[in-house]
């Protein structure tokens, strides 16, 4: 019998709701283009206790994750004052990386940007990429149980770059 996934992990995770601070806005009037990788690494953080890693992780174990490709695209502008939260799907995983999708959706339910994430599990003591302890690896497997049952969403892997004329 094939496992099933623990019903009780959120799918997609989702982060507190986090608002737009006034000096993240720049002279355009929106949210400037860094604060979006602040509030996707902001909501990260919320989820990361559903796969072992976080703060306390790295604290008393000495390893931690490390982001290796991170790829945003801003599809809406957010301003001041705007609310919003990220949610995050673990699209695969081994013992030593995840590959996660992330969205940021306004309050209202619109979409304002994604991003498409590889994470490395490193060892601190190197620091080095390594593998997840059993425990960890065991949890990242639950919540990647979790979220295979939600489709593919739209946009992963997609290249970038200007067309070449015909």
């Amino acid at each position: 019998m094939a496992n099933l996934p623990d019903k009780s992990l959120p799918a997609p995770a989702l982060s507190d709701w986090m608002t737009v601070r006034p000096e993240w806005i720049d002279f355009n009037g929106h949210l400037n283009m860094a604060y979006y990788n602040v509030l996707f690494d902001e909501g990260v953080d919320d989820v990361y206790h559903l796969m072992g890693f976080g703060a306390e992780y790295a604290r008393t174990r000495g390893m931690t994750t490390f982001v290796a490709d991170f790829r945003v695209r801003y599809l809406r502008e957010l301003h001041e004052g705007d609310r919003v939260q990220c949610s995050l799907q673990l699209l695969a995983h081994d013992e030593k990386r995840f590959h996660s999708w992330q969205e940021l959706r306004h309050e209202d339910g619109w979409l304002a940007a994604t991003a498409e994430g590889l994470t490395l599990h490193v060892d601190m003591s190197g620091p080095r990429v390594a593998p997840m302890p059993p425990d960890v690896k065991k949890q990242v497997a639950a919540l990647q149980a979790a979220h295979d049952a939600l489709p593919r969403p739209e946009g992963v892997g997609l290249p970038i770059g200007i067309p070449a004329k015909a």
